[in-house]
């Protein structure tokens, strides 16, 4: 202290602009104390904030504002610049988003702001942007930098032509719409793939980083990316080629592995999210890199802890799983998650008795189970009058075959007669059923030690498949909306039931043509489908890597040698190799493909090509899902608010109130429907928490993302239904708002979408 008391000292702040608590305490020798609290604000003489949007969509006319903030004594006066730069590369691209007059005069006077305007227009081809903004007077200069996805207007169509091919062949395949493809102005290439292996657990090992990298929060899928990752480390580890292969991808250029985008998480879910075609590889090294991050053991490690961790979070005290957090138990998902942990060990991937934790989990999920199906019995014996009559379903027999797998855990007394009976109910209706579920009865009574009736079941599977040289073996399949008429995940049973049951290896072979037939460029469609496919293909999979001979592959003019083609290689021990041509790349004669196998067995592969189109020119399906959306301008009078319909003609302006109304029709009841709203760049959402809602009777979860809100459907009876939610105006411009989407999402084809709206803000 001084003469007077009083104390003077000086710290460092750490770097942060922000208001900060003060706490001082003093006392003397004898105990008399003082306390004081003040708060210290840190601040910069001179600071800029961008308004900045969540991200920016093609065709799009956007104001970028921001502000000069002058928090010193005096009058500022100085300029402030937009730079913008391309995030894959960072080239400058001012020019591309017409922002070649960048530089913008400010005068601000002591303790207020002053506004900035820049007037871009998105261009197309940009995947993302890295916006820089510098403020600058002559003692005083502030900056921000921020990364922005750039989506695109367009809707991205995938075409697959399979290329099937016996011992000894010549074939000539034909992509017809590629062919074509030259009579659309507005068709935009993307990306046309070739891909052939003999090997097809490779299949399998390429999907499983869709299952590890799936963005949405419900059971299923969290149980997928627990289940992805002990695939893959299991996979990793039992197949030492397969191992030096990720490990020569990994180690080849590690410092290549994360590129910017990838080293910021939310960006990068945002674009697998709406662009996921941004993040496929730029080139085929690259690709290989990638896939080889994710196969890094330690890694799959945390992200299997990870996994597992929240999966026990979501458990219910029950013992059930619901879809989503909030929903009440949900019988399905808990006996897919049972049944998919019985997979796991069936495939010798991990003991749950060594496991305490999947242990305890499986154990409460089946006690749940086992409750449920004694309820069903119980209810069956006081609203019946002849139990010799069929009263088994699907969901008695999705159970059985999920407990099945862990008959190590006996079935509690109380519940012994009530499991008696559905397992006799099985064996006297099972030919009442579909193919998925006649499959499901026949490995769960084969496990309980019943041999006539499985085999009973395989021999009328065998009377009805059908044989073809092109799809191998498989049945005619209707597919429908509900979890027990899913052709992917039938094929996949018949896969494990002709495996473990008939122990014919010659059919099992031909099933797996099928299956693989019905890949497209990443995934079968759905993480459950995907699931179960490589659960089917990796029975005995991880052996097949004996035949590395290659076919040879003509497309349109030219002969592909994937060995001499820049950023193409091939596995050795695996046979696999792709190569990719770009947008400028493609043309219309690349949809004639000429194979030639030159020695015996099968080989698989596929021609891919990917392509934007205006979303009238892509002919939709006829499903039951019909959806209206729009959008409403909220206005304040004396009456109250008033809605009044958005059209071209309205003017909106910044601040205000916007309500998004969709309107939904479903003439039939669906299961685990995925609604999508898309959003302009120019909205921001108000509800902004992700949360659970009930509304008519029927709940939902909703989830409000960057560039979209999602609905989700644990059950969508038929109906019509209305959903509203409120957005905020907050950029001048001239946008696209997207359209809405609605899908099934374990029986994707079941799908519709809104028109597209455009909306104008300011002048």
């Amino acid at each position: 202290t001084d003469a007077e008391g009083n104390i003077i000292f000086s710290f460092t702040m750490p770097e942060a602009l922000t208001r900060w608590k003060f706490l001082g305490f003093a006392h003397t020798k004898d105990l008399k104390y003082a306390l004081t609290e003040q708060t210290v604000v840190t601040q910069k003489e001179l600071m800029v904030t961008p308004n900045a949007p969540r991200f920016f969509r093609e065709g799009d006319a956007i104001v970028f504002s921001g502000k000069v903030s002058n928090l010193s004594e005096k009058d500022l006066s100085g300029a402030a610049t937009l730079q913008l730069f391309d995030a894959l590369n960072m080239t400058p691209v001012d020019d591309a988003f017409g922002n070649a007059n960048n530089i913008i005069s400010f005068d601000s006077k002591a303790g207020q702001s002053a506004s900035l305007r820049w007037k871009l227009r998105i261009p197309e081809g940009v995947q993302a942007v890295t916006y820089r903004i510098i403020a600058k007077t002559d003692n005083f200069s502030d900056g921000e930098e921020n990364t922005l996805p750039v989506l695109t207007n367009r809707m991205l169509v995938t075409e697959s032509l399979p290329l099937p091919i016996r011992g000894k062949q010549t074939k000539t395949f034909t992509l017809k719409k590629l062919l074509d493809s030259g009579k659309s102005k507005t068709l935009r290439n993307e990306r046309l793939t070739l891909e052939f292996t003999s090997n097809p657990a490779w299949y399998a090992v390429q999907a499983l980083p869709y299952l590890m990298e799936y963005p949405y929060e419900c059971s299923e899928q969290i149980y997928s990316r627990y289940y992805a990752n002990s695939l893959a480390a299991h996979i990793a580890n039992a197949n030492p080629k397969i191992k030096r292969v990720f490990e020569t991808w990994r180690n080849s250029q590690p410092e290549a592995l994360l590129s910017n985008l990838e080293k910021n998480q939310e960006l990068k879910a945002l674009l697998l999210e709406e662009t996921p075609w941004v993040l496929q590889a730029q080139s085929e090294s690259e690709r290989k890199k990638r896939i080889g991050l994710l196969f890094d053991l330690n890694k799959m490690a945390y992200e299997q802890q990870t996994a597992l961790r929240k999966l026990q979070q979501m458990q219910n005290p029950s013992g059930a799983w619901p879809w989503f957090p909030g929903l009440k138990d949900n019988r399905y998902i808990t006996a897919h998650i049972v049944a998919g942990l019985g997979h796991l060990e069936r495939l010798g991937v991990m003991e749950t008795a060594n496991d305490a934790q999947v242990q305890q989990m499986v154990q409460r999920a089946i006690v749940y189970l086992d409750e449920q199906m004694n309820t069903d019995y119980q209810q069956l014996l006081e609203h019946s009058d002849d139990l010799e009559k069929q009263h088994v379903s699907g969901t008695q027999i999705h159970y059985l075959y999920a407990r099945s797998f862990f008959m190590k855990i006996p079935v509690q007394q109380q519940n012994q007669t009530a499991f008696d009976y559905w397992i006799s109910q099985e064996k006297k209706y099972w030919l009442s059923f579909n193919k998925y579920l006649q499959g499901m009865i026949g490995l769960s009574l084969h496990r309980l030690d019943d041999k006539k009736t499985p085999r009973e079941i395989i021999a009328s599977l065998r009377e009805h498949s059908l044989q073809s040289e092109e799809f191998g073996m498989h049945w005619r399949n209707d597919a429908g909306y509900y979890w027990y008429e899913a052709p992917i995940e039938t094929q996949a049973l018949m896969i494990e039931l002709f495996d473990e049951v008939a122990d014919d290896q010659k059919a099992v072979n031909e099933m797996r043509v099928w299956l693989l037939k019905q890949k497209q460029t990443q995934d079968w469609k759905t993480t459950k489908a995907t699931a179960e496919a490589c659960y089917a293909l990796l029975l005995r999979g991880t052996e097949w890597l004996a035949d590395d001979r290659l076919v040879e592959v003509t497309v349109g003019d030219e002969k592909i040698n994937p060995a001499e083609m820049e950023n193409s290689t091939v596995e050795a021990g695996t046979g696999y190799f792709k190569v990719s041509w770009r947008q400028n790349e493609i043309t219309p004669a690349m949809g004639r493909v000429t194979v030639i196998k030159p020695t015996e067995g099968v080989a698989w592969g596929a021609l891919y090509w990917q392509y934007f189109e205006q979303l009238d020119k892509i002919t939709p399906h006829e499903t039951p899902l019909k959806l209206k959306k729009a959008l409403f301008l909220q206005q304040n009078t004396p009456a109250g608010p008033v809605l009044k319909l958005i059209s071209g003609k309205t003017k909106l302006k910044p601040g205000d109130l916007v309500q998004v109304r969709i309107e939904l029709r479903v003439d039939r009841n669906l299961e685990y429907v995925h609604m999508k709203d898309m959003r302009a760049a120019g909205f921001e959402p108000l509800n902004v928490f992700s949360q659970a809602k009930w509304q008519g009777g029927m709940g939902y979860y909703e989830s409000t993302r960057d560039a979209s809100t999602n609905f989700f459907f644990g059950y969508l009876p038929r109906g019509t239904y209305v959903f509203e939610y409120p957005l905020r105006v907050t950029h001048d411009g001239d946008f696209s708002n997207g359209i809405t989407t609605i899908q099934s999402m374990y029986a994707p084809e079941f799908t519709s979408h809104s028109e597209g709206i455009r909306v104008r803000v300011g002048e």
